[in-house]
């Protein structure tokens, strides 16, 4: 074998070492669309403590599990329940004993108007709006703990021809926030910051009239062996990370 295809082999062995180590520092995540933004907000932290890189894929939990049970490439899952992550651990997907509770939502009722929205959510009793926005209760968790409030409060039949649904809380956000819904369930953590809602106006649901929300993490079986995604588990799991999760309105363990 002549010295230049020797160093040419080495170069191709270095090159495919980097490659790989290279794709070892990354943990892809399919994150469920209400934490998209605190997972962003977290990222900085993540990549400084260490030294790994996050890719993130938000959406409707439903539509995650989907892609997930299709192949899709996912290390991680940040469900916005804890059925949805349950059931991939049941079923073979995810790597068990590694799931847990990351964050427990709260559903507003929110307007990008100010003043459209009052402190008892009354509006929704007077029927001045024309479209009430949710996300799809068979997609996302937010929206079936939408029909759930409704349910409780007696309302669910009066205004059933007045919902609008987003194919997740992501979508059901814009809905709200461009106007084509007046009022509309969305997270908490969407129009939440620093202990207060930052814009429009909003009612913080009761936590009786739904099921609590409580968002599990899991590993996926493809990241079972990728170093990035074990240290993003354990980061979540840290005191500094939960104060910016309960910043964006959530409550942790």
């Amino acid at each position: 074998m002549g010295r230049r295809v020797q160093a040419c082999l080495i170069l191709l062995a270095l090159w495919s070492a980097a490659q790989a180590a290279e794709a070892q520092s990354v943990v892809r995540v399919a994150v469920a669309a209400n934490f998209a933004s605190p997972l962003k907000a977290l990222a900085a932290d993540f990549e400084k403590d260490t030294g790994h890189k996050m890719v993130l894929s938000a959406g409707g939990t439903g539509k995650l599990y989907a892609q997930i049970k299709s192949g899709a490439p996912f290390d991680v899952f940040l469900a916005a329940d804890d059925e949805t992550p349950a059931r991939l651990e049941k079923e073979g997907d995810a790597v068990a004993g590694s799931r847990f509770t990351y964050a427990t939502g709260k559903l507003v009722l929110w307007s990008a108007q100010s003043g459209t929205v009052d402190a008892q959510g009354e509006v929704l009793k007077s029927g001045n709006f024309k479209h009430l926005a949710l996300a799809a209760p068979k997609l996302a968790p937010y929206g079936a703990a939408a029909i759930q409030a409704l349910t409780q409060l007696g309302l669910m039949e009066r205004l059933q021809a007045r919902l609008v649904q987003g194919e997740s809380i992501g979508q059901t956000y814009s809905f709200v926030a461009s106007g084509n819904a007046e009022l509309g369930f969305v997270a908490l953590s969407q129009v939440h910051e620093n202990g207060k809602i930052t814009k429009g106006s909003g009612w913080i649901v009761p936590a009786h009239l739904y099921s609590p929300l409580r968002q599990d993490a899991v590993m996926l079986v493809r990241g079972n062996s990728n170093p990035a995604a074990s240290a993003l588990l354990a980061f979540l799991r840290t005191e500094k990370t939960r104060t910016v999760i309960r910043s964006f309105g959530y409550e942790t363990e």
